[in-house]
């Protein structure tokens, strides 16, 4: 009976960290948001709003992309003018 109680006791000991890292966690605060009824969304719009925000990342990358080349020949061109020129003779 008592070897059953120090184990119990242990349990209960070891549990308390675990469940203080839980409830620190985003796990926990988005059950304790749900459970304050903060959040309504439903996997339907999840999903939605998933493939909304994965549409958006390829279109910066598009952007991102096309900057990244007009940058190239933005450089380009300002070589250009900044060298002089060569009069022939």
């Amino acid at each position: 009976m008592l070897g059953a109680a120090i184990i119990l006791l242990i349990l209960v000991a070891l549990m308390i960290p675990i469940t203080a890292i839980l409830v620190d966690s985003p796990l926990g605060r988005s059950v304790a948001r749900r459970l304050e009824g903060g959040s309504t969304l439903s996997g339907g719009d999840v999903k939605q709003l998933q493939q909304k925000v994965e549409i958006l990342e390829g279109e910066v990358e598009d952007l991102h992309r096309s900057v990244t080349g007009m940058r190239d020949e933005l450089q380009f061109v300002q070589r250009l003018l900044e060298k002089p020129k060569n009069p022939k003779t």
